[in-house]
Parts: structure tokens; sequence; C-alpha cells
């Protein structure tokens, strides 16, 4: 079979159609922007990538054209496949029906967290060797790839509740139906498609609704927010994880630097874990995970085990390098209890080191500044602070400055950061960059500039 993919350079399609090409068909794709590494992990998968949404593209008729999120009326690709009548569905659609059809299915959803525990989880059961499928908004560093098929019966699924497709405007993750659902936390966001967090709380009870009443929900006792929406109808077995109060889960004995804890079971403990990763929500993400494996059988002794070879996600705290003692991580934060949690983590791990704090808004909520209000405190963890303003943002990003005094900087270009950077740091100091796109490839502009 013959599948067009149009958007097919996102993560979640680019996902499916790695999927679709290990499940033997010819796959080829559309997109607007046809770059690394998304497009050099394609093409070596064998799939042809054709840039823009040209009709033309479509003309050797595929048997299937799959649409992604970011297409939408208008588009000529899409007025092509409509006015043609060729057959099309939506990216969740086709991998309901041709991957996660007779597996047993292991989602994650959350307003964070989702790929690293995803990560953790697909890791976990490979190492248990279950040989997983998987897909996954980033790419595990111990595969190497966002997305296999797999051979057992299991299959981890990142569980977005972005909008499905132009055509169905419901989350992504009502059409995986999980037997095991991991529901790691809630807050508002993507404010570009839901008008308040009662939206948002509407879609996570849909996504409820569809787990068999002998599957397991994994939630987070410390979210008042998924408690209210368990409270709204459940009909499945509930386990519970925390750091405090009641949970049937609980993290305790956390190392200085964090990245050590125990775990225990209704007041039993059940381990140690002796990880790599950093901050608080990482400790969390690595307990929702160890849950969800042993309901599919994998013991908490073997999951922890696991977890000491567990390498990290691209882009989610990774180390792009170190030059004279001065270290660049990328890191995926755009919401400021992302931030939040993420300073706090690498400040557990560094001690007193000097942190600079780089941020691009760039997600849809934060292009609109729905965030700007916590932004100043989300960020107060860091020394030093620099903020971009990339054109075209309709909001102005001084008064965040000016909350945070003389050691915050708002700069219009790349190189004024590199600038101040390359004269300013010194050994020591720790370089976090966080946006959640390619930032002009400005990590890789710093370690050039500070050789």
């Amino acid at each position: 079979m013959h599948i067009h993919i149009l958007g097919i350079c996102g993560t979640f399609m680019g996902g499916v159609a790695v999927l679709a090409r290990q499940a033997g068909h010819k796959v080829t794709g559309s997109d607007a922007n046809v770059y690394p590494p998304m497009s050099t992990q394609l093409e070596a998968q064998g799939i042809t990538l054709m840039q823009g949404y040209e009709a033309s593209h479509l003309q050797r008729q595929p048997d299937q054209v799959v649409v992604g999120n970011v297409m939408s009326r208008g588009n000529p690709a899409i007025e092509y496949v409509l006015n043609k009548g060729l057959p099309y569905n939506s990216g969740p659609q086709w991998l309901a029906e041709n991957v996660l059809k007779d597996r047993w299915v292991l989602a994650v959803a959350g307003t964070h967290g989702k790929t690293t525990t995803s990560s953790i989880l697909a890791w976990i059961l490979d190492y248990a060797g279950l040989n997983p499928g998987f897909l996954i908004g980033g790419v595990p560093a111990n595969f190497g790839i966002s997305a296999r098929l797999g051979e057992g019966p299991f299959f981890v699924v990142e569980a977005d509740e972005y909008d499905t497709a132009f055509f169905d405007k419901r989350s992504k993750f009502v059409h995986y139906h999980p037997r095991t659902l991991i529901l790691n936390n809630l807050e508002f966001d993507h404010a570009d498609i839901f008008d308040d967090l009662d939206a948002i709380k509407r879609q996570f009870h849909h996504l409820i609704r569809t787990v068999p009443g002998e599957g397991l929900i994994v939630t987070n006792a410390t979210e008042d927010n998924l408690v209210d929406v368990l409270a709204q109808g459940c009909w499945t077995d509930t386990e519970s994880f925390g750091d405090e109060g009641r949970a049937d889960w609980l993290i305790d004995k956390v190392s200085a630097d964090g990245r050590c804890f125990d775990v225990s079971l209704q007041g039993e403990r059940q381990g140690q874990v002796q990880g790599h990763l950093l901050g608080r929500h990482n400790r969390m993400n690595a307990l929702a995970a160890i849950i969800a494996a042993r309901h599919v059988g994998v013991p908490v002794e073997q999951s922890i085990e696991a977890l000491k070879h567990f390498k990290g996600v691209k882009r989610r705290m990774e180390v792009r390098g170190e030059v004279k003692g001065i270290t660049v991580y990328d890191d995926f934060a755009h919401h400021p209890t992302a931030i939040i949690e993420t300073l706090q983590g690498l400040r557990a791990a560094v001690g007193t080191a000097k942190i600079w704090a780089i941020l691009e808004p760039r997600s849809n909520t934060m292009r609109m500044g729905v965030h700007k209000q916590q932004l100043s405190d989300s960020l107060r963890a860091a020394d030093e602070v620099i903020l971009y303003q990339p054109e075209g943002l309709d909001w102005d990003m001084q008064p965040i400055i000016d909350q945070l005094g003389e050691h915050a900087q708002l700069c219009h270009r790349l190189d004024d950061i590199v600038q101040r950077l390359q004269q300013q740091a010194q050994a020591g100091d720790q370089v976090l960059v966080m946006s959640n796109g390619a930032f002009g490839g400005l990590h890789q502009l710093l370690l050039d500039a500070l050789k």
C-alpha cells in the first residue's frame, strides 16, 4: 500500500511514517519544513519527502492519505484530496486501526513529562525482554528512534491532548483505547485550541471513558485537577503515586542531588531507584513508569535495574556540550511549571554553580502570552536570565525583565545572546537553553563561540 502523509516532519506524524514503513508500506510525505533531524531520520527509513503542500505530490494517487493536524482547509493538498475524493484519515486514526488494534496499549497522558515517561516505560519493557512497540514525541537515547512496531503484544504511546485533525477536533488520545493509562498531571495549556482548563478536563475524561474496567489508571495523587477529572466518573482500578500526602505509591529518602530515591507501596519499601535524571518531575515520571510496567508483569526490582541504564531523551535536559568548563543544555521546557521543575532539578544537581536560563517563547500558548504573569516567578531559580523576543511576538517581554531585576536581559537577536555568554560565562557555569523549537541553532552557536 502507498501511504502519503501530509505534515510528515512533525514528531508525531514522523513516528507514524516510521511505523508505516516498518509495516511494509511505501511511504511518501509532504511538509512545509523539510529539514534535519526529522528529514534525515525519515530518509534513512526509505521514505521520500517533498517540500511544500503541492497538489502535484498527490497526482500519483496514493492508496491512503494521512492528514496531520497542522493541515487546514484552503491548503492546496487538502483541497485536492477532497475534490478528487482520495481516501484519507488522521494520524491517530491510522495508528489506532493499523498498529494499536489487538495490542496492549500503555498510554502516557499529561501536560508535562509525557515524552520522558513514555521513553522510560518503553525502555523498562524492552529491558525486561518484552520487545514493545512505541511511538514517542521525542527520541529516547536508548533506542535512537522515536517509533518502532515491536514484536510483542505491548505498545507504548505518548498520548497527546492536542486535537486530531481539521475534520476531527477530539484530542488525539481518545483514539488509542489504552489498557494501561498514566495520568501524569494536568494544567492549562494549548490555548490555541482550548478555551479554558475545563475544556481540557473534559477531553481527559473522554480518555478515561475508553479504559476497560480490567485495565489500570496510574494517576498522580498530588494533582487536584486529575482528582477532579476522576471524580466525574471512573470505571477502572486506579493506583495513585506521589511524593507527599496519601498515595498508594510514595517517593521518599531522596538524595541531595535528587537522582536516588526510595519507592514504597502501601508503606512497604520496594527498592531504591538509582537513576541519572534530574528533578522532582523526573522522579514522578520514573515512578509512574515503574507502576505501569508492573501492571504488564515487570517486577519492580527489574524496573529499578532498568532505570540504572536509562540514557535519557534528546532535548530533555540533554547536555549538548561542554567548553572550557561551561556546560550547555538543551531542554524542551515551555510552560512555567516545567521551567520551575527543570531549574530546581538542575540546581539540586549543580549546587551553587551559576545557572544561566535562556528562554524562547515559542509554543502557541506562550506566543499568545497566556503564561506571561507566571514567567518571572518560574525563572527565579536561575542566577542569570536571558529572554529572547522573536519577531512577530505580539506582547512585550520587558515587564518580565523588570520584575527579575538586574540579572535579566531581553534580546531580540541570537547574536546578542551569544555575545553576552561569550563575554561573561565562566568555567563551572551551567547554560540552560529552553525552547520547544530549534531556537535558531543557538546551542551550537554558543558552543562554537565559547571555543
